[in-house]
């Protein structure tokens, strides 16, 4: 039994020792930016939806405590065992519901369809049948599905120009400066650069900030089969086609051949928990996971694991202080984050491309599912992610077939 105590704390001071050898300003970088671009974008869907439900300011605090503490214990124990950059968030798609189902929905009533959908996912993943749909997706069709979801964001940076031309151009003078002269810390000096650069134009609002503890409010969960059918089952298809499987692509795509059966089933049992203090579904991060997968987290991927527990870290430290997430945000221009993001994501994006166009013997149905997914479409409730896969699958089946 001492032996056993031994061989475990041994074990653990190992893993220490790699994490301490593995750090990386880059990954931390990594790390932060997914956050900061997490609660710049799918975070303001939330109070979309608080402002239907005409719900109070502590609750909203108690929602962002709930999926970022959700997503921040996840990613890091995730990240830790596998030794894999797992990036965990919330289910946009999932927040988006909300806003058409409040205030006819009660805040119990959508815990207790959280709840549901939670358990339903994880049978799915710890059944094995999510890694068995996955692995029959072609390489250039998950590649299609994923430069079609980062298309957007790489155009809105340029897009930004219309708005606040000299932040945008002095980001983009920035990033092309500091990719030639310093690669590896080449997001992270672009960042403190823009940072500065929005404060010499006078576009930052600093005034009146203040550090404010989060107090989670509990939620008894109510169980109907109304918010059933109509929030718990789409809550699950939204969160499998429009999360998990975009996110399992560029965890594969990057060289992690990571099954998805743990990782669902650690976010799964993470969604269980926050959902009484009403955080929605944590799942894998799809567009967020680029900026950690990639060279610009570290030139070995070995060592990348360490931006998923630094993304894990700074969800923490946000969930802790999630009141006073929105004066962060609100203090940088939404341009900044835009042109971030976008420049963050150039490398996934040029990746991702290329992976379309060097299969060959199924290029044509990689660029459909790239078009569908970059188009944006939604029908039926579903995403174009989802819509992407669906008709490039059917151009591969019939474009290849023997």
């Amino acid at each position: 039994m001492q032996k056993g105590v031994a061989d475990t704390g041994n074990i653990e001071n190992r893993q220490t020792r790699s994490l301490r050898n593995d750090w990386s300003i880059s990954a931390v970088a990594a790390g932060f930016l997914a956050v900061l671009i997490s609660y710049s974008g799918p975070a303001v869907i939330f109070f979309q939806a608080a402002d239907v439900a005409h719900v109070s300011g502590d609750m909203i605090s108690s929602w962002i405590w709930g999926i970022s503490i959700g997503a921040g214990v996840s990613g890091i124990l995730l990240s830790w065992m596998l030794r894999v950059p797992v990036i965990t968030a919330w289910s946009a798609p999932g927040t988006a519901l909300l806003v058409t189902l409040f205030p006819a929905v009660t805040l119990e009533q959508a815990v207790g369809a959280y709840i549901t959908a939670a358990v339903i996912i994880f049978v799915i993943g710890v059944s094995g049948a999510f890694d068995r749909i996955t692995r029959r997706i072609p390489a250039g069709i998950a590649a299609g599905m994923m430069a079609g979801i980062l298309f957007q964001f790489g155009v809105n940076a340029f897009k930004s120009a219309t708005t606040m031309p000299a932040l945008t151009f002095g980001m983009v003078v920035a990033y092309v400066v500091f990719r030639r002269l310093a690669p590896r810390y080449c997001i992270v000096l672009v960042l403190i650069s823009g940072v500065i650069l929005a404060m010499l134009l006078g576009n930052t609002n600093v005034g009146g900030f203040e550090l404010h503890l989060t107090t989670p409010v509990f939620i008894a969960p109510e169980w109907t089969w109304g918010t059933t059918l109509s929030l718990a089952l789409p809550l699950v298809l939204v969160s499998l086609t429009g999360q998990f499987l975009p996110g399992m692509a560029i965890l594969h795509l990057s060289g992690y051949r990571t099954p998805a059966r743990p990782i669902i089933a650690a976010t799964s049992l993470a969604s269980i928990g926050v959902a009484f203090f009403g955080g929605i579904t944590i799942v894998v991060a799809a567009i967020t996971a680029a900026l950690c997968t990639g060279r610009d987290a570290h030139e070995d991927p070995a060592k990348r694991y360490v931006a998923g527990i630094a993304n894990g870290v700074f969800y923490l430290i946000g969930g802790t202080f999630a009141g006073t997430i929105v004066m962060v945000f609100t203090a940088l221009p939404k341009e900044f984050i835009a042109v971030l993001a976008g420049l963050a994501l150039l490398g996934a994006i040029a990746a991702n491309v290329t992976a379309v166009v060097r299969e060959e013997d199924h290029r044509e149905a990689s660029i459909i599912t790239f078009l569908a997914t970059a188009s944006g479409m939604s029908f039926m409730g579903l995403g174009s992610a989802f819509w992407g896969v669906v008709i490039g699958g059917f151009a591969y089946l019939v474009l290849n077939k023997a």
